[in-house]
């Protein structure tokens, strides 16, 4: 049976604060990286994540803080990334240890900006780190529910099986199920797209629409997320399974979703700018919308849910009269 051996997190938000807690329950010890020194010496000082779901405490005895990120990657076996897809270039830009000797597990929900790739796309092609060693954690996983032990359902992604069952022991509790799949590729797409359409359900939301149309728009929505993923990774999948049309939906309508929080801001007349400046954590589908538009002029898929989303984000295009527009492609 393969072993993860010892467990660094990279990266200080609210996912990453949620994931080191389920891991240390485990491991009872964690390395972890904070960009910046001061949030360590707060975090020392509180015996929690000064910033982010300050509600959950940490054994300091467990937890090896560290703004080294080649430091951890040196004494750490697995690395799980958690930063905010559009910092995960630079951060790895400062890497002078090798990553492809490691199990390197990606919880990013969005894709490498100007790069256009799927974190383990880009840690694969950039970083020759094999198939074999990189893994991606999905499913509807609200962090501030992780953070309350209300049960949640994760699904790890790998080639190989053998690491994926490995993972899922190491963030298993009695709060947290977890199941294995060979879809890596599209575990992550489908990630990066469910916050593209929680920005459009926010949207609508910010302009009235119902619950009625919600469910057609959810429903469109899980289509136009089949075809991608089978444009891009032609695999038989389920699309019902939780880690597709799960993530999907709980980041659609919950109140904890930041992307449809901004999309909402955006539908009652917010600039895209005051938005995401009232906000105080990033909405990863602001960049994914952009990154898989540019994707799909070269895969040519009828995406009229991600036509409209970009139209509006980055064209300035009225959300009113964008989404009638989509209303009306609709049955």
């Amino acid at each position: 049976m393969y072993d993860v051996g010892n467990i660094a997190i990279i990266g200080s938000g609210s996912w990453a604060t949620a994931i080191a807690k389920i891991v240390v329950e485990h491991t009872h010890h964690i390395g972890w990286f904070f960009r910046h020194d001061d949030k360590i010496e707060d975090f020392r000082r509180l015996e929690h994540n000064p910033a982010y779901l300050t509600s959950v405490h940490f054994d300091l005895n467990e937890v090896t803080l560290s703004s080294d990120i080649n430091r951890l990657i040196q004494d750490y076996d697995t690395l799980i990334f958690v930063t905010p897809s559009p910092y995960l270039k630079s951060l790895l830009k400062k890497t002078k240890a090798k990553l492809r000797d490691k199990f390197i597990v990606t919880a990013i929900k969005g894709i490498v900006p100007e790069e256009n790739l799927v974190c383990t796309e880009y840690l694969r092609k950039i970083h020759g780190v094999p198939d074999e060693n990189l893994a991606v954690i999905g499913g509807p996983s609200h962090a501030e529910e992780v953070a309350m032990e209300r049960l949640t359902y994760l699904t790890v992604g790998c080639t190989d099986t053998e690491k994926a069952q490995a993972m899922t022991q190491a963030l298993a509790s009695h709060y947290v199920k977890t199941k294995v799949s060979p879809d890596v590729i599209g575990i992550e797409y489908a990630s990066v797209l469910k916050n593209v359409y929680a920005i459009a359900a926010g949207i609508c939301s910010g302009l009235n629409y119902g619950d009625n149309f919600q469910a057609v728009l959810m429903s469109n929505a899980m289509q136009e997320m089949e075809r991608l993923l089978n444009a891009i990774n032609p695999i038989q999948r389920s699309m019902t399974d939780s880690v597709y049309l799960g993530d999907q939906l709980v980041t659609g309508y919950s109140n904890f979703s930041r992307n449809r929080t901004f999309g909402t801001m955006i539908g009652k007349g917010y600039s895209v700018k005051s938005a995401q400046m009232e906000m105080e954590m990033i909405a990863e589908g602001y960049y994914g919308t952009k990154c898989m538009k540019e994707i799909n002029r070269h895969l040519h898929v009828d995406m009229p849910i991600l036509d409209a989303v970009y139209n509006i984000l980055y064209e300035r295009i009225s959300p009113q009269i964008e989404i009638k527009l989509l209303t009306d492609s609709f049955r």
